[in-house]
């Protein structure tokens, strides 16, 4: 009876071990219209999960934290394919060989940086630097060093200045390269705008680090100062923050399985 048991058991394994090794299913998308009768993973609260609820007609659409996770469901045949910002997704596919960018551009947005209803003083100032950075190069060399045409990002030293009042930066760091863990610090594009914007206004920057869907609701409870975290200013947002000039532009794209 041991042996019987035992073999049974070897075989159950042998059977788990292989089904564990099945590669997914291949899925044939080449195009936004592709999209429809597929599962389309997307991180909570971007323009991504608004376009693929909004936009794309038939498809059943999982809202993730991240694009990473997104994309490692996409990895494992749990989804069909991601819908996420060029830049990050360039990013995951450089880390993920498997996956691979479909050659078809769907939404461009504005990103711009959110303050608290009525804060003018704030927002000013935000817009002053803003329009200083490009005018003095700064905003030239963070793009180089966050975009660089070979893939290969080096990341720059920031001046934090003397200042010891704090304002706190509310984003999410899982939005590379604008946002995203090096080691155990929030670095990344838009935390070195931040950093500018901080020292302009006379102050020295905090990084808060939350859900991307946390986000407006913590800084209109004044748990933080402003948003910078690749967020486009829709006509829905607008009604709950005020949002300052954009400060970059970003296309939506398509990440399936090669």
């Amino acid at each position: 009876m041991k042996k019987i048991v035992a073999l049974a058991l070897a075989c159950l394994m042998s059977v788990s071990l292989l089904a564990g090794c099945q590669q997914p299913e291949q899925v044939s998308i080449a195009s936004p219209e592709d999209l429809k009768g597929h599962t389309v993973g997307v991180q909570a609260g971007t323009t991504g999960e608004t376009y693929c609820n909004e936009s794309v007609e038939g498809i059943d659409v999982k809202s993730y934290k991240s694009g990473l996770e997104a994309a490692m469901d996409l990895k494992n045949g749990q989804i069909d394919a991601v819908v996420l910002d060029e830049l990050p997704a360039k990013e995951i596919v450089k880390q993920n060989p498997e996956l691979k960018i479909i050659d078809k551009e769907l939404t461009t947005e504005d990103y711009a940086i959110a303050v608290k209803k009525g804060n003018q003083e704030l927002l000013d100032s935000i817009n002053e630097t803003l329009a200083r950075i490009k005018e003095d190069g700064t905003y030239d060399e963070l793009v180089k060093a966050f975009m660089p045409a070979d893939g290969n990002i080096v990341l720059p030293e920031m001046d934090l200045g003397t200042n010891t009042e704090v304002l706190k930066m509310g984003t999410n760091a899982a939005f590379p390269p604008f946002e995203y863990i090096d080691s155990t610090e929030p670095v990344g594009f838009d935390i070195c705008v931040a950093n500018e914007i901080a020292k302009d206004y006379g102050k020295k920057l905090e990084v808060v680090d939350m859900n991307f869907d946390s986000l407006i609701t913590a800084l209109n409870a004044g748990q933080i100062d402003f948003v910078a975290a690749g967020m486009s200013a829709t006509e829905e947002r607008k009604q709950a923050v005020d949002f300052s000039d954009p400060y970059f532009s970003a296309t939506q794209v398509i990440i399936v399985r090669k």
